[in-house]
């Protein structure tokens, strides 16, 4: 805009009404966080845009669609754009894309996220788990030193299914048996003493399974720290690490720098953050569990929106 222009919309300014005036820096809010939206996404690729089709590198400028810069890869003559194979794909709204990793950070309800954002119920929901799809994904690839491993059971939900087996119960309500059992989803946690950590929704917690999340995970060298439970100490022997078993009927709680306290205190911490959702539906269980571990590994850097958005967003080589 040319200062004469510039000049004569500022004299306009103070013509406004209050009302007008809100939605003028509504508007410039809006437009300001869709910038900064855009700069993020942009930020992705910018170094080195691979192309998402054929990974090839050859690749050039091919103008702009929907305010992103699209490129053509040479190899493959496909046009792409920094979304492109994300989750984040074709997702309307970039303006308030910012808000909505504030919401994630507050871990607001769908319908507390929907009168924020002022969108519908189900599309927060659905930009809920556009956000979270790539999160859930990132979790440590490997454990070293002593790392801790455990299981805790969450209430199974058939939330948002037209047909379940069982009698109907509240969302977040108790089980019709008591103790453990098909009602529950076994998730387990392994985290080392470095900060690292993973999880796992199991079928059962049989010796085949654990030792199937576990062993890849665990470094020749780890010693393992777990309940003392048959499935867990045969386990631990298939893959071939030091494994000290707490006997935590018995009250042995630590065996000097033995001990699962690290990995049941996360525990703690996700079932109480659960709490406020009053009942997760099992299939969405992943996400809610990529959700916590961010917020949890990284604390005050995931309460940033903008650390959320590139969360969100992924790595380009890994979307």
């Amino acid at each position: 805009m040319r200062d004469r222009d510039m000049k004569r919309l500022m004299s306009l300014v103070g013509q406004l009404t209050f009302a007008q005036r809100a939605k003028v820096r509504d508007e410039l809010f809006r437009q300001s966080a869709q910038t900064e939206v855009v700069q993020s996404i942009e930020r992705r690729i910018a170094d080195q845009p691979l192309c998402p089709h054929c990974q090839g590198e050859r690749v050039v400028r091919n103008g702009q669609a929907d305010g992103l810069q699209r490129y053509k890869c040479r190899s493959c003559a496909k046009t792409f754009n920094a979304l492109t194979g994300t989750a984040m794909a074709r997702l309307r709204h970039k303006g308030k894309w910012l808000a909505q990793a504030q919401v994630l950070d507050e871990g607001l309800s769908v319908h507390a996220a929907a009168k924020k954002l002022q969108v519908a119920p189900s599309t927060a929901f659905r930009w809920r788990h556009r956000f979270l799809a790539h999160a859930q994904t990132v979790k440590a690839k490997v454990l070293i030193g002593i790392a801790e491993a455990d299981e805790t059971f969450i209430l199974r939900s058939n939330n948002g299914q037209r047909a379940i087996q069982r009698k109907a119960r509240r969302r977040g309500g108790k089980s019709s048996t008591r103790g453990t059992s098909d009602d529950h989803v076994p998730v387990l946690v392994a985290k080392d003493r470095s900060g690292a950590c993973t999880d796992f929704m199991l079928g059962r917690s049989s010796k085949a399974e654990l030792t199937a999340a576990l062993g890849p995970l665990l470094a020749p060298d780890v010693v393992l720290c777990t309940d003392g439970s048959s499935a867990m100490a045969a386990a631990a022997r298939q893959i071939g690490v030091e494994h000290h078993a707490l006997n935590m009927s018995s009250g042995t709680r630590t065996q000097g720098p033995w001990h699962i306290q690290t990995v049941n205190a996360y525990h703690g911490r996700l079932k109480a953050w659960l709490h406020r959702f009053h009942g997760v539906a099992t299939k969405y269980l992943a996400s809610y569990l990529g959700w916590f571990r961010a917020t949890d590994r990284f604390g005050l850097v995931a309460s940033q929106p903008a650390s959320w958005l590139a969360l969100a967003i992924g790595s380009p080589r890994h979307p």
